[in-house]
C-alpha cells in the first residue's frame, strides 16, 4: 500500500517519510489511534516504503518487485501476527497467523480499514474473541532470527497487540528490546492502554488522529460514489473514522432502529422507569457486539447534537426529520453540568462491550448512571 492510498493524515505521512529519509528508523514503533482512522493502512504504507528499491521523497514507487509483493501481502520479509482463535479446521494448539494467512490477505486487500469485528467474521470464530498466543510469539522469534530473504529490512506487523497475553508478551520482550539487525517491529493498536506495559514502554508511539472531514468526504465520493451532500453529512457524523463512515453509509435501516432505542432509553431513564429499562437492557444484550457498539456510537452522536442545540449553535448541528424534532425537545436536559459525564458513561460501555464484557450488566449500569445524570 502506498501513502497516497491512505485517506488524509498528510502531516503524519510527511513525518514518517522524513524519519526514513533521515535514517531515524525506530526498531519498535506503535501505530495507535481509534478504529478506522488509518492505523493499519499507514503501517502497511510505511513497511512498503522501507523496502521499496525506488522510493521517492513522497512515496514508494508502487511498481518494483518489493512493492508488488507487499501490496499483495506475500513479501517474504514482511511477517504478520494478528489475533486468531480456534475454528472447525484449526485447533487451539495451532493458533498462529500462518494458518490464517489466506483469510488475512483477502480481508486486508478487500478493505485496509478492516475492523476487529470484520476480521473475526471473516475467520468465522462465532462469538469467540481473537488472541495472540504464546505459540505465535515463539513463531515470531523463529522467523525474525533468520536472515532477510531479499530486502533490506525484515518487518513484523503485529495487529492489535492489546490481544496479547502476559505469557506471549514476556516471550517477545527480549526481541522488542534487542531485535536482530535491520529488523523493524510495527505494532498497530486501537487500545494502547490495554497493551502489557513491558511491551508498551519499549515502543516509540506514532499517534494516528481522526481523519479530517474534507479528506473523509472526498474519499466517500471517490471510493464509494456518494453524492456530495450525503458524503458531507456522513463525514461529519463519522468522527474521523472511515470504518464508521462505511457503517453509517450502509446501515440507514439500522439507524432508524437506533433512533427508537435512543428515544426509549432517554425517556425512561429520565422518568426513572427502571423495570422497563432493565427489561430493555436484557433485550439489547441479545444483539450482536458490533451492533451494540454501533448503537453506542450513535447515542454519542445524538447527545453531542442535542448539546449543541442547548448551547444555541444550530449551525453546527447535522440532524434532520424526526432526529431533529426529538433533539430540539431533548436538548434542555443535556447541559454543561452533565454532558461530559454522559459521554463518559457511553464511552465506558462501548469499551466494555468491545472487551467482551457481560452486555446485560454493562447496559444496566450505564442506564442507571445516565438516568441520574439526566435529572441533574
Amino acid at each position: 500500500m502506498q501513502f497516497q492510498s491512505v485517506i488524509g493524515q498528510q502531516h503524519l505521512k510527511e513525518k514518517l517519510l522524513q524519519t526514513v529519509q533521515d535514517g531515524r528508523i525506530s526498531h519498535a514503533q506503535l501505530f495507535w489511534g481509534a478504529e478506522g482512522c488509518g492505523n493499519l493502512p499507514l503501517a502497511l504504507a510505511y513497511a512498503q516504503y522501507l523496502n521499496c528499491t525506488h522510493r521517492t521523497a513522497a512515496d514508494s514507487c508502487g511498481v518494483c518487485p518489493s512493492c508488488n509483493k507487499i501490496q499483495k501481502l506475500i513479501h517474504p520479509d514482511l511477517h504478520f501476527a494478528v489475533p486468531v482463535n480456534s475454528t472447525k479446521s484449526v485447533t487451539a494448539d495451532k493458533l498462529i497467523t500462518d494458518h490464517f494467512l489466506p483469510q488475512w490477505r483477502d480481508a486486508v486487500m478487500g478493505n485496509p480499514y478492516l475492523t476487529e469485528a470484520q476480521w473475526y467474521e471473516a475467520l468465522d470464530i462465532e462469538n469467540k474473541q481473537g488472541r495472540i498466543s504464546v505459540h505465535e510469539a515463539t513463531r515470531i522469534i523463529e522467523k525474525l532470527n533468520f536472515k532477510s530473504f531479499e530486502s533490506e529490512y525484515k518487518i513484523l506487523l503485529l495487529w492489535l497487540p492489546e490481544r496479547m497475553g502476559h505469557e506471549a508478551a514476556n516471550r517477545l520482550l527480549k526481541l522488542v528490546e534487542e531485535p536482530p539487525d535491520k529488523t523493524v517491529l510495527l505494532f498497530v493498536s486501537e487500545s494502547p492502554n490495554h497493551i502489557i506495559k513491558t511491551i508498551l514502554s519499549r515502543t516509540m508511539p506514532v499517534h494516528i488522529p481522526p481523519i479530517d472531514a474534507p479528506s473523509l468526504e472526498a474519499a466517500l465520493q471517490q471510493r464509494e460514489g456518494l453524492p456530495e451532500a450525503d458524503a458531507g453529512k456522513i463525514a461529519r457524523l463519522a468522527g474521523g473514522s472511515y470504518s464508521h463512515a462505511l457503517t453509517l453509509m450502509r446501515n440507514s435501516r439500522e439507524e432508524n432502529e437506533f433512533f427508537e432505542w435512543f428515544t426509549f432509553m432517554m425517556r425512561n431513564a429520565y422518568a426513572a422507569k427502571f423495570l422497563e429499562l432493565f427489561d430493555w437492557a436484557e433485550e439489547l444484550a441479545k444483539a450482536g457486539r458490533e451492533k451494540q457498539k454501533n448503537f453506542l456510537l450513535y447515542a454519542q452522536h445524538l447527545i453531542r447534537e442535542s448539546f449543541m442545540l442547548n448551547r444555541d449553535t444550530p449551525d453546527v448541528v447535522y440532524l434532520m426529520g424526526e432526529e431533529e424534532q426529538f433533539a430540539q425537545k431533548f436538548s434542555p436536559f443535556v447541559n454543561e453540568r452533565n454532558v461530559e459525564n454522559i459521554f463518559h458513561e457511553l464511552n465506558i460501555a462501548q469499551e466494555h462491550i468491545a472487551q467482551n464484557g457481560n452486555a446485560k450488566m454493562v447496559f444496566t449500569d450505564m442506564l442507571l448512571q445516565i438516568g441520574k445524570l439526566l435529572r441533574k
